[in-house]
């Protein structure tokens, strides 16, 4: 007679299979995949193309956002979404995606940069000038003291300045 104890009888015959996946964790596989997809629907169409998708993934985003965000028709066409990421490489889908966002984050924080540079050259006039000088001599000395001095007549008119665009053009494309 044999005696078996109790770990004996709750062996289940996947216990050995080193490959089995549990139920659970293919839904937070599934449910991971769908949140990424949300993600990539928060992107534009010239970020979409930076991140390594087929061409089925991409009409699928396009159609999802042409539905309405709060419909049956979109939740399902997220799960489809959802459903096509499991056949993605997720891990550079990722990577690229936050390579585009942090992208994004960063041009706005020069933007933002740049825009302070701007109205400091517009509030402090030849003095910034010469300090952005001293620090960026390849800037025209001769095209800033333009550019501010129509700035400044264009503001005084009207709030908004073709000249203050210009000049914040001209120090987005020269300073490093």
């Amino acid at each position: 007679m044999k005696i078996v104890d109790d770990s004996e009888k709750m062996k289940q015959p996947y216990d050995d299979d080193e490959n089995y996946v549990s139920k659970s964790a293919l839904k937070r596989e599934s449910t991971a995949a769908q949140e990424l997809g949300k993600q990539l629907l928060g992107l534009s169409k010239g970020q979409l193309e930076r991140i390594p998708l087929d061409e089925t993934m991409l009409d699928a985003l396009a159609l999802a956002k042409r539905i309405k965000v709060n419909t049956d028709s979109y939740r399902r066409q997220v799960q489809y979404i959802g459903r096509l990421m499991r056949d993605v490489d997720l891990d550079a889908v990722k990577q690229a995606l936050d390579k585009v966002t942090n992208r994004s984050n960063q041009v706005a924080a020069q933007d933002q940069i740049t825009e302070k540079l701007r109205d400091k050259l517009l509030a402090e006039g030849d003095e910034a000038i010469q300090q952005l000088l001293d620090e960026q001599p390849h800037l025209d000395r001769q095209k800033l003291r333009q550019l501010v001095r129509q700035a400044k007549k264009e503001l005084e008119k009207t709030p908004e300045s073709k000249s203050a665009r210009e000049l914040f053009q001209y120090l987005r494309q020269e300073i490093e």
